[in-house]
């Protein structure tokens, strides 16, 4: 069983990894000079969290192999940067998978799921931002970086439309992750519909005593 279970791991991570390198290639961009934004790069990674730590984990550091092979360094580091959240956003999915359901449902109107979600993309766009700027202060970065000052490209496209980015593909993520597990098993969902059977048990358990 268990090494039934560690197959399917490493079968899932692998999937979400070509999907994480092959996504930027092919998604659509929204240009904000000097940034770019591209829809749902972030995901493969952010449906890795749905599964465990360890499958985060592996994602990050398989997506990051691949931009450190097709894309400049900068992108490549950014990339290994989310390896803080994704990290910190699986563990605590894992000790409360009850977030991802709104009374025993899902739905994107959960608003539990949706500060967690803000939660992850403060952390997210700010452990991309420390990577930026120190590109920037070492003097690594485009000139139209430095024509349009650290305020706006790092604060403001980096910070902020990093933070907007991080929101949206989150919710892409718990879309399809939600979908998916209505016939795939995906454990944090999983775990998380066996304990509102257990609570509305309990409850009707509780009724039926008085």
């Amino acid at each position: 069983m268990m090494k039934k279970n560690s197959v399917r791991k490493l079968t899932i991570s692998a999937l979400l990894i070509g999907m994480g390198v092959i996504i930027p290639m092919i998604m659509p961009k929204i240009m904000i000079p000097p940034a770019s934004f591209t829809l749902a790069s972030h995901v493969p990674l952010f449906i890795a969290m749905f599964f465990s730590p360890g499958v985060a984990v592996a994602v990050a550091l398989g997506t990051t192999f691949g931009f450190f092979l097709t894309t400049p360094v900068i992108i490549a580091l950014r990339a290994l940067s989310h390896i803080v959240f994704a990290l910190i956003g699986a563990w605590y999915l894992q000790k409360n998978p009850s977030l991802v359901l709104k009374n025993g449902q899902f739905t994107l109107a959960n608003w539990r799921f949706q500060g967690f979600n803000f939660l992850i993309g403060v952390i997210h766009s700010l452990v991309e931002m420390l990577v930026v700027s120190a590109f920037y202060f070492m003097g690594n970065m485009p000139d139209t970086y430095y024509s349009e000052g650290y305020f706006y490209t790092v604060f403001i496209l980096m910070g902020i439309g990093g933070l907007i980015h991080s929101l949206v593909d989150y919710n892409i993520a718990y879309f399809v992750a939600g979908t998916l597990s209505r016939y795939f098993d995906i454990p944090v969902f999983t775990e998380a519909k066996k304990r509102s059977r257990k609570e509305t048990l309990h409850g009707f358990s509780s009724k039926a005593a008085k």
